[in-house]
């Protein structure tokens, strides 16, 4: 039953806690802004940088918002994705990922994919929550490496989406969850081409997707 109040929350059923720009802020503004040229449906004119805005906050701002939509994509297919149906981290059956973070798990090891996504989504959570590097204070400068370290968050985020199209997609689609899903990704990836965030080498696993979704948009 569609109705049944399980259903009704699915939408706002995140797998780890939501991260909030303060309101009020220049970035709460610039999110605004976003998800108004969102709304235009012309996806690779509202991921380019606003005149006059600085790169590394335009880049924070969309972080974070991408954080929070695979966070909510993942946390309605958490049920389905388990030790027992998911005892790897991957994306088809040539891509695996195996977890380190270069603090507490130094060395990459093979983990099943709940437990994978949770190692990463944990780690990006700690890295949005750390004001030294994603200042949320009008006029706190971005460190240097902030640019290095937004770039491992999205290339780390994507392997969640290539892990939910490649072994989750029925689920997604029983959940009648598709097209959210695909407008997600495509902002994304719209985004990532835009300011060159991640390696064509690590977008492999979706190769066939990206290229059928940038050809209709032409």
């Amino acid at each position: 039953n569609i109705f049944s109040p399980v259903s009704g929350s699915r939408s706002s059923k995140t797998f780890k806690p939501k991260k909030n720009i303060p309101e009020g802020s220049h970035q709460y503004e610039l999110l605004k802004h976003a998800e108004a040229t969102l709304g235009s449906g012309n996806l690779r004119q509202a991921v380019m940088l606003p005149e006059g805005e600085d790169l590394n906050e335009w880049i924070a701002v969309n972080t974070v918002d991408f954080f929070n939509q695979i966070n909510m994509l993942y946390g309605t297919i958490t049920e389905f994705c388990t030790e027992g149906s998911c005892p790897l981290m991957s994306a088809g059956p040539r891509y695996e990922y195996h977890w380190a973070d270069g603090t507490n798990i130094k060395k990459p090891i093979k983990c099943s994919a709940p437990k994978y996504i949770d190692y990463l989504m944990t780690w990006v959570q700690d890295q949005l929550d750390d004001e030294t590097l994603f200042p949320s204070k009008i006029g706190v400068p971005f460190p240097k490496n902030f640019m290095s370290v937004a770039k491992t968050i999205l290339k780390r985020l994507f392997r969640v989406y290539a892990h939910i199209y490649h072994q989750h997609f029925d689920s997604v689609m029983r959940l009648q969850e598709e097209a959210h899903l695909n407008t997600s990704f495509k902002h994304f990836i719209f985004f990532v081409q835009e300011f060159n965030l991640i390696d064509r080498r690590e977008l492999a696993p979706l190769q066939e997707l990206i290229e059928k979704l940038g050809s209709k948009d032409r």
